[in-house]
């Protein structure tokens, strides 16, 4: 069963609200619903979107709802609050305030993916908050400081590359990172660093894989007549762009398109995958399990 219900309200809202998430995984079991419902109107905790599946094939539920209070969410005392009862169901869960969270991009010389982020990112529609770009080229510099963020440049050689990555993760912990976002990216990150980003990273590239392994993927893709363009964003996972799924898109092209258009629709389809998936992720509408996710859009 996949079930979303919104709004649920419980209460007649008074004064500012501020707003939280819980995001469940456990084996399927009778009661569930209801004590996941019990306990946060026992504290006062209004539903306001609730989430559901149901998988039977593999015996999970997952669920995702999303409170009001009139409080500030205190993750911590909630996390602690509800031991008992996701003990009780063995489940695997994340309570989450309304902090929207930091991320740091990480681009090459391709500037699409970083300047449709920006985009959204200002307009207030990404979800996160933009905390700095790193980068192995310096291209892309005069676009993020132009909308104020930081710009670090960072050259990858074979001999650097284990202090590169070790600088990585220093500024993920000094800047508080919550997500790492790859947008176009052009360097493949060690086992260990992925391992390290596991479910913290989130890479974007063209659904040509592995059809269209290698340099200059849109000529092959034109060479072989090619009728769909698309793109994956998926978690970065040790197993080169084979990391669990969170969003594709595809355009629908035809023999008309030259390499050079087929790039740039292309291009179009990376944006839309990759912003979609980093919304996504910040509002905790991700679910891993295993090596694939439920998404509650």
């Amino acid at each position: 069963m996949d079930s979303a219900l919104e709004p649920i309200t419980t209460s007649a809202a008074h004064g500012p609200r501020t707003l939280g998430v819980l995001t469940l995984t456990c084996s399927e079991h009778r009661g569930i619903v209801q004590a996941v419902t019990s306990f946060l109107l026992a504290h006062g905790l209004d539903i306001v979107e609730h989430h559901q599946f149901d998988d039977n094939d593999r015996g999970a539920l997952f669920l995702r709802t999303a409170f009001a209070t009139d409080r500030a969410v205190d993750v911590g005392w909630l996390t602690t609050a509800f031991a008992p009862v996701a003990e009780r169901f063995g489940m695997t869960f994340s309570f989450h305030d309304d902090r929207p969270p930091r991320l740091l991009v990480m681009v090459s010389k391709l500037g699409h993916c970083l300047n449709d982020l920006i985009f959204r990112w200002r307009a207030g529609t990404l979800g996160g908050e933009i905390a700095l770009v790193v980068s192995n080229h310096d291209d892309l510099r005069p676009m993020a400081e132009a909308a104020g963020l930081p710009f670090l440049h960072l050259p990858v050689r074979p001999d650097t590359k284990t202090e590169v990555e070790a600088r990585l993760l220093a500024l993920v912990d000094e800047h508080a990172i919550d997500l790492v976002v790859l947008a176009r990216y052009m360097q493949i990150l060690s086992d260990d660093l992925c391992q390290t980003l596991a479910g913290r990273a989130i890479n974007i590239h063209h659904s040509f894989l592995p059809g269209f392994k290698g340099a200059r993927p849109y000529h092959q893709a034109y060479t072989r007549g090619v009728k769909l363009v698309g793109a994956t964003a998926h978690y970065v996972t040790p197993d080169l762009d084979e990391g669990p799924i969170i969003e594709q898109e595809v355009i629908r092209v035809d023999h008309t398109y030259h390499p050079r258009t087929l790039a740039t629709v292309g291009q179009d389809a990376e944006c839309l995958a990759l912003s979609r998936a980093v919304r996504w992720h910040c509002e905790h509408r991700v679910l891993l399990h295993g090596r694939s996710t439920v998404v509650f859009r």
